[in-house]
């Protein structure tokens, strides 16, 4: 199955090349159509068989003979974020979740170890601590800020090192090359959640990854309307990924790849308001000694460092540290935003509030989180950031 109609023409311009890739001239439309089909047909089983051969000897190039390997709709959207990513290719699956698991499904077996860093995504730690011991799968979690606890954790039985970047909750910065060599030294795959940076900001195949997860849930989508995910992978590691999509049948739907794909067309705009938007919140957050901003905004703090090594821009999602011994005026200072809504995906153009507690946090092993401090997370979006920063001042009454 060829798809002639797709011009993927890849502009200078990461924003020049949303705009003008996936372009359907056969269709005379701007976005392509949605091709939902689970059987494929063929004019002759002659035309099957030389689909197939097609596909072994192209893997990623759109040689489809059953409707859960994709259509011309996924397959599209796979081939727009492999550009973006500058992978060798993009798996997509149903969640962003999806592609945390098919990531560590493709290179883990029983016997096998993962170190992982400890602010990870709280499901992902349920799925390496807990899940995984049962196939006899052992993870062991890291120190974000100090590398050696990752060092000196390495074994002959050491598989994956899994790392989020920043870590979940905390906004923990990691120096990436350094974990990159150090993988690399002892032969040892790795993988990253990008959902924070997305290839907007960050390109982890590049730097040296060999493979990047994002919840297209997110940025990709823009609009809190999509479920769905992308693996990015490198050369190497591509075949079995390949071979665990395969087996797993995680794999995304045309309807949620075409909301991706036109929601990417202005993945650069909202990403740019985005940022501007948490800059300007950022600068009023930090004035206020009540508590401590996590996200990227201080020159000589660690945080800034890592993040300026690495990124080339910054998202709208940070957090607060609060120091407070009544712990129902942190929550009433949550509940007292007025233009942000309580919800856990961020990405959409919406503004969103969460107070963290254990549920999110889970049993992190180097958060050092006295009792009286408390995290809360914000999601800055697309609003008047001066509405934004005056709804946050009239909320802040209630800190005690």
């Amino acid at each position: 199955m060829s798809f002639k109609v797709i011009n993927f023409f890849m502009a200078k311009s990461f924003k020049t090349f949303l705009k003008h890739t996936a372009k359907d001239f056969h269709n005379q439309s701007v976005n392509p159509p949605v091709v939902r089909a689970s059987t494929i047909i063929f004019k002759s089983m002659q035309h099957i068989r030389k689909t197939q051969a097609k596909a072994q000897k192209n893997p990623t190039g759109g040689h489809y003979d059953y409707g859960r390997q994709g259509t011309s709709t996924t397959y599209i959207l796979q081939k727009i974020l492999t550009k973006l990513e500058e992978s060798y290719h993009v798996f997509t699956t149903p969640t962003g979740f999806g592609s945390v698991f098919l990531a560590i499904f493709s290179v883990v077996r029983p016997g096998d170890e993962i170190i992982a860093a400890d602010p990870v995504y709280s499901p992902t730690r349920l799925l390496t601590e807990d899940y995984l011991k049962e196939f006899g799968i052992k993870t062991i979690f890291y120190n974000p800020t100090d590398l050696k606890t990752l060092e000196r954790n390495i074994t002959k039985k050491t598989k994956l090192i899994f790392v989020e970047n920043p870590g979940s909750n905390t906004f923990d910065f990691q120096d990436l090359g350094k974990i990159i060599s150090i993988a690399k030294k002892n032969k040892i795959y790795t993988a990253i959640d990008n959902t924070w940076g997305t290839p907007y900001y960050l390109k982890p195949i590049k730097l040296g990854f060999d493979m990047a997860i994002v919840s297209a849930t997110k940025y990709y989508s823009g609009h809190s309307d999509v479920m769905g995910g992308s693996l990015a992978v490198n050369k190497k590691v591509f075949p079995k990924v390949k071979e665990a999509e395969r087996i797993t049948g995680l794999r995304l739907g045309p309807d949620d790849a075409y909301l991706i794909t036109r929601g990417l067309r202005t993945l650069d705009v909202r990403l740019d308001r985005h940022r501007e938007n948490a800059k300007k919140v950022a600068s009023f957050l930090s004035k206020n000694k009540k508590f401590k901003l996590l996200y990227p905004y201080k020159k000589d703090s660690h945080n800034f460092r890592m993040w300026k090594k690495y990124y080339s821009g910054a998202s709208g999602l940070m957090g607060l540290k609060i120091k407070s011994k009544n712990i129902n005026s942190v929550r009433k200072f949550v509940n007292s935003l007025k233009l942000f809504g309580y919800g856990y995906s961020w990405g959409g153009f919406e503004s969103l509030a969460l107070h963290q507690e254990f549920r999110e946090t889970g049993k992190r092993k180097y958060m050092n989180l006295a009792k009286d401090e408390h995290l809360v997370r914000l999601h800055i979006g697309l609003e008047d950031p001066n509405d934004l920063i005056a709804d946050i001042k009239q909320a802040l009454r209630h800190l005690k």
